[in-house]
Formats: C-alpha cells, structure tokens, sequence
C-alpha cells in the first residue's frame, strides 16, 4: 500500500510537527487520550503510505549501511536518530506514544474492548528488549541480517500480505488487543535507545503533594510506570494516568520533584 510517489521526507516533517504538537499539549496541561485519537491515526496512515516515520526500521537500516531503505544520506538518517533521542532526554517518549507508526497502530488495537493480560512490571520486558537488542546488533553488524524484516514490520506497512513475514508481525499486532505494546516493549531496538533517555527526561510525568494516595494511576498504567519509584523510562505517555487521576494537580507534567 505504500506509495512511492510521496517523498518520505512528508513522514519526518509530520513527525517534527505531531512532536511539537504534542510536547506543548503536555507541557500547557491540556494533553488526553481524546486529543491523542488524531495524532495516533494520522501516524498509523503515514506508516501505511509513507512508511515513514518508522524509527526502529530506520535504525535498522542506518545498522546495515542500506541508503536506499531510508532514502535520505546514512549521516542525515543517523543524526535525526539522534535527535530524536536528545528530545527523549528532554521531553521523555512522545516519539513512542503517538508518532511512530508501530507504536501507533499496536496503542488503537489495545482499544479493542477484550480482556487485557501481561504483566504491567517493566523489569522484565526491559530486560527481554535488551537482550534482543544485543542480537539486533550482531545480526545487522556482523552478519548484515536485517532481523526486523524477518519480523515483518516493512511487510506489514507495504501489505505484503502473501509473505510469511507478514503474517508474523500481524500476529504481534493482533497480540497488542490484549498485551500492551508487545513490540515496543520486547523488541523495538530503537525503544532500548529511547529508554534510558527518557528515565532521565528533564520533563516528565510526576506526583506532586495533591496526591492523596489512592493508587489510580498505578492501576491504570499498563507498563507498571507510574509507581512513585519508577524512574518513567517505559513510559509511553499514553495518557491513561492523568485521565485515571481523580485530583486536579496530583499529577503534572513538569520539571522539578
């Protein structure tokens, strides 16, 4: 379904502009799930007809030296990579909750309304992802395998739908109606960048002296990032939390402790 003929250059300029978009939503407190719908959609549909911003496939790519594949020069790909890793360390992962097509497409199917399961503690998907990063690495350096497409994240935005890698990212995107995110959160080797950036984010989600204690956020959260210790680094910016919050104020977006 990707259609050659839009430049991929509409995919990072949407994504510059979503982000901006979305950071002052958060910052001026007016950022929920509801204001968040367009923003998910719109970055869904660009995966589908741009491909673009796709950030783990374009890691991938930037891995293997493939210019082709990203469509712009290997520095210029890498140093917007890294851009939008210094943004994480200041605004946290508004990359990952909205923008980035993968992400996107996995956040509308967990609306579907059927039972939720997995584990909402972010120790262990952490530490999965970083282990499959490790293999990322070696398979794209040392042996110049692409391992995402054996996954079928291009195959699934193209609807590549006769191939066999295809069918395996569908089944991950179809697992994402009841497991929270389980690619952004077991495999993505551009989320294993993002994370330490964003548990150390200038700002981001935090509790303030109104909270009364009642636990809402903690229960509404799904990747286990709103207990008072989490450092917020699986935090997708999702929105849950906030809505969840009964106490105007208890829990703000911000700078500061």
């Amino acid at each position: 379904m990707v259609v050659e003929s839009i430049p991929k250059a509409v995919g990072f300029i949407y994504a510059l502009l979503a982000f901006t978009a979305l950071a002052w939503l958060w910052y001026s407190g007016r950022f929920t799930r509801r204001r968040a719908m367009p923003f998910l959609v719109v970055s869904t549909l660009l995966g589908f007809l741009v491909f673009a911003p796709v950030f783990p496939y374009q890691l991938q790519a930037v891995v293997l030296r493939d210019a082709a594949a990203l469509g712009s020069p290997l520095p210029m790909a890498f140093g917007g990579l890294l851009v939008f890793v210094a943004l994480a360390l200041v605004v946290g992962r508004i990359i990952c909750g909205q923008i980035c097509p993968v992400g996107a497409v996995q956040e509308l199917m967990y609306l579907v309304p059927v039972k939720k399961r997995g584990n909402a503690d972010s120790r262990v998907p952490v530490t999965v992802r970083a282990g499959v990063f490790v293999l990322f690495l070696a398979a794209g350096l040392g042996l110049s395998a692409n391992l995402l497409a054996l996954i079928g994240l291009a195959d699934f935005f193209h609807l590549a739908v006769a191939s066999i890698s295809f069918v395996v990212f569908l089944s991950i995107v179809l697992l994402s109606a009841t497991v929270y995110r389980p690619f952004c959160r077991y495999i993505c080797p551009y989320g294993a960048l993002l994370a330490p950036a964003a548990s150390r984010a200038f700002y981001r989600l935090r509790r303030t002296d109104a909270c009364i204690g009642c636990r809402k956020c903690e229960r509404a959260c799904p990747t286990g990032a709103a207990r008072p210790d989490d450092r917020r680094g699986e935090c997708y910016l999702c929105g849950r939390c906030t809505d969840a919050c009964p106490v105007d104020g208890a829990l703000v977006y911000g700078r500061g402790k």
